[in-house]
């Protein structure tokens, strides 16, 4: 069976090992008072602070999207601790609406590739549209999905929309769309970091994981993210990212 993750607080390795366990038992906190704590963070002085900024720059800057993956192991930990990271993303109104499913298991994999497959191949012969397949035409990309079932592992990230009640009811969550953008853009982050290579792949439509993975109604896919190391051929598009001065604009 696939193995399931939904970080809120308290992450445990499969050894029994916890990495964060300042939050045993997470409970919504709609409706609560405020009730602040203190947050005094050492500050990092100057010169070292440029110093790191400028190697995290450096190193994000080799990052790339892979679509060949070596089949060869990584260690779980890493993964987990990506998730772990990735959790930590800021969140409206703190309702941190993600669950990220862990999966490793070859006959679900198998299933997933099936399934997106046959929605890859409907989108290229023309659901896309001409003006989103010229898009894609850079990046080399058809629709055959080899990532899904050669990663060592794949993440399926999942929005929850709202949250369920023990009694069924439901409350509304704010600014998913946001919130898991950020945290799957940690995701990506923690993962490059620690060496590994990634994939955003987001079939279309992709209702098809819910059912594949059997995640509860309350619970949207919002990206499926292959990982591991690139494949010793792994070849990457000619591309040229935008400048500082391109993207940003000072007022």
């Amino acid at each position: 069976m696939p193995v399931l993750v939904v970080v809120f607080g308290r992450f445990c390795s499969l050894t029994g090992h916890c990495i964060l366990d300042w939050v045993t038992n997470w409970t919504p906190n709609h409706g609560q008072n405020y009730d602040p704590v203190p947050y005094r963070p050492a500050r990092i002085p100057a010169e070292q602070a440029l110093e790191t900024s400028a190697s995290l720059r450096a190193r994000m800057d080799e990052r790339r999207t892979v679509r060949a993956f070596s089949t060869d192991p990584v260690p779980e930990q890493l993964v987990l601790d990506a998730i772990a990271v990735a959790s930590t993303a800021p969140s409206g109104a703190h309702q941190q609406p993600w669950t990220f499913v862990l999966v490793t298991d070859p006959d679900v994999r198998k299933q997933i590739r099936e399934a997106a497959e046959e929605e890859e191949r409907i989108s290229y012969a023309g659901r896309l549209g001409e003006e989103w397949l010229d898009a894609l035409r850079p990046l080399g990309t058809d629709d055959v999905k080899p990532h899904i079932t050669d990663s060592p592992y794949l993440i399926v990230v999942f929005q929850q929309r709202f949250y369920i009640e023990p009694d069924g009811s439901t409350r509304k969550h704010y600014y998913v769309d946001e919130s898991v953008g950020i945290a799957v853009g940690m995701l990506l982050t923690a993962l490059h970091l620690s060496g590994l290579a990634a994939l955003t792949h987001t079939p279309s439509p992709m209702r098809f994981l819910g059912e594949v993975l059997n995640r509860p109604r309350n619970e949207r896919a919002f990206a499926v993210i292959p990982v591991g190391y690139p494949a010793e051929d792994c070849s990457v598009p000619n591309l040229t990212r935008k400048s500082l001065d391109q993207v940003m604009v000072r007022v």
